[in-house]
């Protein structure tokens, strides 16, 4: 029975172990917007991190496996090879937070997150839940 009990408790605290190192290495991701991801480049070098930036208008293209496009913050244009379908919502200028790399001079995106202006909010009130509730 002990080693039962010992090989449960070695499960759990694995598992929480893992849960740990999961979120912290989510909430530590860097956030920079287009301008300051060009910027700091070098820096960032193969680091996945989040980038900011509004869909420049006639840069969508359909590839094979997914989109490309360019997004723009602060007049500093950045291409974009996202790997996948992007969200319903996607579409050119709206802003958007994108996660992944620096691949040369390209940023190499698998996950879009489609931010939600309050303009967005006024026009499509029936798509977008009210947060906090009322």
């Amino acid at each position: 029975m002990n080693r039962r009990l010992v090989g449960v408790v070695a499960v759990v605290v694995a598992s929480v172990g893992f849960l740990l190192w999961q979120g912290l290495g989510n909430a530590t991701l860097y956030f920079k917007t287009a301008d300051e991801a060009v910027r700091d480049r070098d820096e960032l070098g193969d680091r996945r991190f989040r980038i900011e930036g509004a869909v420049v208008a006639g840069s969508v293209r359909e590839v094979a496996d997914g989109v490309d496009f360019r997004i723009q913050a602060n007049g500093v244009d950045v291409p974009v090879r996202h790997q996948g379908d992007p969200p319903e919502l996607f579409q050119p200028d709206i802003p958007v937070v994108l996660e992944g790399r620096w691949q040369g001079l390209s940023f190499a995106s698998d996950r879009i997150m489609v931010k939600h202006t309050s303009e967005y909010r006024e026009e499509n009130p029936d798509r977008v839940e009210d947060y906090p509730p009322s």
